[in-house]
């Protein structure tokens, strides 16, 4: 089950989040201050963090960075209500995936939602991969190697992306049709 870090200082914000997600079948860790999200991270592991991005101790945009920096396969939506002034370009900067506006609508969230957290999964098997086979094991008991990081194969960095696109080709090719489908008015 994929786990979903919530972090908004709104009460409101936060029960609407949580039904939506716990009804989709996300595991949901809830937070109210950017600190806090910050100090979970490394336990809760989530594969998609969605922040206000005016959150109280760190701002959406601090743990934005923060994530992006520390927990590369984690994908990031910061949300802003719809009255707020919220800068895109400095969200963008900050390395976000997505942007939401409250109110959460389970109709615009999921679609949002969904394909960021398969990005997550495959790269968390990427990540996985690719550093496995990365340290050497000895030789021998009676000659041990010293253990060296050693560069990963490009073959086999090229073989798990290749995996990686074909397995998410079908839902890309799904939600570009239907973007251009609303966009076209259909």
């Amino acid at each position: 089950m994929s786990i979903i870090l919530l972090a908004d200082d709104s009460p409101h914000a936060l029960r609407m989040g949580e039904r939506i997600l716990n009804e989709e079948g996300y595991q949901v860790v809830s937070l109210t201050d950017g600190q806090t999200a910050v100090l979970r991270m490394a336990d809760a592991d989530p594969d998609l963090v969605i922040a206000d991005a005016f959150l109280p101790a760190k701002s959406g945009f601090e743990l934005c960075r923060y994530v992006k920096t520390h927990h590369r396969h984690t994908r990031v939506i910061l949300t802003a209500g719809l009255l707020e002034k919220f800068d895109e370009t400095a969200a963008q900067q900050a390395g976000c995936d997505a942007i939401l506006r409250k109110p959460f609508e389970t109709s615009v969230v999921m679609p949002v939602i969904r394909p960021l957290v398969q990005e997550a999964q495959l790269a968390r098997g990427l990540f996985a991969e690719a550093l496995a086979g990365v340290v050497p094991q000895p030789v021998s008991d009676a000659f041990p190697v010293p253990s060296r990081p050693q560069p990963p194969d490009p073959k086999r960095v090229e073989a798990a992306i290749v995996l990686a696109l074909n397995a998410a080709m079908p839902a890309l090719v799904r939600e570009i049709t239907e973007k251009v489908l609303i966009a076209l008015g259909h």
